[in-house]
């Protein structure tokens, strides 16, 4: 085989590898799982390695450098940088694996798919897999199923399709559906498979609207509205635009008026919003205010990488009991995990892409003229369609966290980058040919790449592996630890791994065992290695006191208490416990006082801890202050 067939062939390859992440990520609950991602980065290092080869076999060699990899490369560099001084290594490693993976993902597509039958290739198998992920969304909704596989999804009366979240699923198919439109009306195609395209575009819509994903059916309705009217522009098809917006506007408002809004749905989802004639405000504000705060708080370089999460309990709202995750919004959340600087590099990176779109246009669409093609170019169908669909998930980016939803994120790199390489019609200035120590430089650094990526597979990997056959509940406790200290062995940077052994040896501990007080002891070991690994994680702290407290040390225990109370005051869990610490030293009136808070930030329905002892102490209050006895033997 000749260079030339042995470069035909990685590139045929890379696009293989590169469909398969894009239909393995969403079919897999949208990637977010350990094992999930980890198959999505394994399938990474196999277009690194085909990228490589083809550099080393390819007759002319070449690199694609539009300005917006200038603004990637950047924002690679400065994650390196700022994972070297995150607070928490093991959550700021995980998330420059993801932005890695990204980066890689959108140079590799960059350099080696830039065909027009590769964006094709791609646009018809993504609209294809929504399709039929929306089928099983829409029959999710009409039978009730709240099954994912083998995952149950908690969202009652929303379909979610092969995702867990209904508005993850969403913003899947809202960059999908602008294709199969742009496609139906723009594109030039058989008309079998403009049939097939128009079904599969109706198909999305419905799994779209079953979603009940607020932000979603905006999004996806920005998305449509502007790639029907940059349609109006083109004689081809600006009556199929003009009929189609006026069915859409039409259509949406019918349907909403006449059968949606009687669903009880979405009824539930509108009067989530007003109770007793008062608007109460959506969680998604505090979070975005708890965010704006951090920015503020942390203005250049922002709390670290992924550790919005961990940084939350110092702000949290007393109202937000729960663990957000992520902000909610993808730009608050940018500028509280990597700060003004972070955001500047993405700033420049949107407008270097704007203005590259800008330069596009008018080389990548067909004349109207054009003999024997009505004016039609697939060309530009994919254009408009990949740029409707950007558009729409960077209007649902403002309410939810897609970019964080790996097979989402990765789909629109990958229509970002199938974007990007159009500018070779507008220049041909930002190809570089590769000399022999320019192309050695390329591999050197695409197998660097792979290597970094390809020990982080492993050591996960490992981790991944025994931290699941921890994850059997029939198991005793200690075996348990037992096996989750190989999975710190794997991977020792991990304070979650830490602090769940710790967990597993006071809970033996506290059952009274002859052993209690060695395994107490082992216990606080383990959460020692917890808050130097999450110095941010106050439940560290809290349980080293109940371990103090259960051994009668409780002298020693009070500064740690303290410490878990500076790191989340407004936690539910955190301040019933420091009530049950009270109890245990006898302080009754205190721990009234922190069992009563518990209560006012959490209902006792939802926090057994302070109700339970709350009732006791009080009726130890009343039996000290009568001098009768009003609690049951052994109190």
């Amino acid at each position: 085989m000749n260079r030339g067939a042995l470069d035909k062939f990685f590139e045929h390859g890379i696009l293989a590898v590169v469909l398969g992440i894009l239909v393995f990520g969403p079919l897999a609950m949208g990637a977010v799982e350990p094992w999930a991602f980890l198959v999505v980065q394994g399938l990474t290092l196999a277009v690194l390695l085909l990228w490589a080869l083809r550099l080393l076999v390819s007759p002319k060699p070449q690199l694609l450098w539009p300005p917006i990899c200038w603004a990637v490369l950047a924002f690679v560099v400065y994650a390196i940088a700022r994972y070297m001084t995150a607070d928490i290594e093991y959550v700021a490693r995980l998330e420059l694996i993801q932005v890695l993976v990204c980066a890689f993902l959108f140079f590799a597509i960059v350099n080696n798919l830039y065909r027009q039958e590769f964006s094709q290739a791609v646009s018809f198998t993504m609209v294809f897999v929504a399709m039929g992920i929306s089928a099983f969304a829409v029959f999710q909704f009409l039978t009730r199923s709240h099954r994912v596989w083998n995952e149950i999804s908690p969202y009652g009366g929303r379909a979610s399709g092969t995702y867990i979240s209904p508005n993850d699923l969403a913003g899947f198919l809202e960059m999908v559906l602008p294709l199969a439109v742009a496609y139906v009306l723009a594109g030039r195609v058989k008309i079998v498979t403009r049939i097939l395209l128009a079904y599969a575009a109706l198909v999305i819509m419905a799994g779209l609207v079953v979603t009940f994903s607020r932000g979603g059916w905006a999004a996806a309705g920005i998305g449509i509205a502007a790639l029907l009217v940059a349609l109006l522009g083109h004689r081809s098809s600006r009556i199929a635009s003009a009929v189609s917006l006026a069915v859409l506007l039409a259509g949406g408002g019918f349907f909403v008026n006449h059968y949606l809004s009687k669903t009880p749905m979405y009824l539930a989802r509108m009067d989530d919003d007003v109770k007793n004639g008062k608007v109460v405000l959506n969680y998604r504000r505090d979070m975005w205010r708890v965010a704006a705060e951090m920015w503020l708080g942390h203005f250049w370089f922002g709390v670290g990488p992924a550790h919005y999460n961990y940084v939350f309990r110092q702000y949290r709202p007393m109202r937000l009991q729960l663990q957000p995750d992520r902000a909610h919004n993808d730009y608050l959340n940018l500028l509280a995990d990597w700060g003004t600087a972070g955001g500047i590099i993405v700033l420049g990176g949107m407008a270097a892409f704007a203005a590259g779109l800008w330069q596009t246009r008018r080389h990548v669409r067909r004349a109207d003229n054009t003999l024997g093609s009505g004016g039609r170019s697939n060309r530009n169908a994919f254009f408009l369609g990949a740029a409707a669909g950007l558009l729409a998930l960077a209007a649902h980016s403002f309410v939810d966290f897609n970019l964080h939803i790996p097979a989402n994120a990765i789909l629109g790199v990958t229509l970002l980058a199938l974007l990007t390489s159009n500018l070779r019609f507008a220049t041909e200035g930002y190809w570089w040919n590769l000399r022999k120590p320019a192309r050695i430089s390329t591999v050197v650094v695409v197998v660097a790449g792979m290597l970094y990526l390809g020990q982080q597979e492993w050591r996960r990997g490992v981790e991944t592996y025994w931290s699941a056959r921890a994850n059997n509940p029939n198991l005793l406790v200690l075996d348990r630890a037992a096996i989750l200290e190989k999975a710190f062995a794997a991977e020792p940077k991990n304070f979650e791994t830490a602090y769940n052994i710790g967990e597993f040896y006071r809970m033996q501990s506290f059952d009274g065992g002859t052993d209690y007080q060695q395994q107490a002891e082992t216990a606080m070991q383990w959460y020692a290695r917890d808050i130097l690994l999450d110095p941010l994680d106050g439940y560290g702290y809290l349980r080293t006191g109940m371990c103090l407290d259960w051994l009668g040390r409780s002298a020693e225990s009070g500064r740690f208490y303290s410490e878990a109370e500076l790191l989340d005051p407004n936690g539910y869990y955190n301040v019933a416990d420091i009530g049950w610490h009270y109890v245990q030293t006898g302080d009754y009136a205190a721990a009234d006082e922190w069992l009563q808070r518990s209560l006012e930030l959490k209902s006792a329905s939802e926090n057994p801890i302070a109700a339970s002892y709350l009732d006791i102490v009080r009726n130890k209050l009343v039996r000290n202050a009568s001098g009768t006895n009003s609690l049951p033997s052994g109190f």
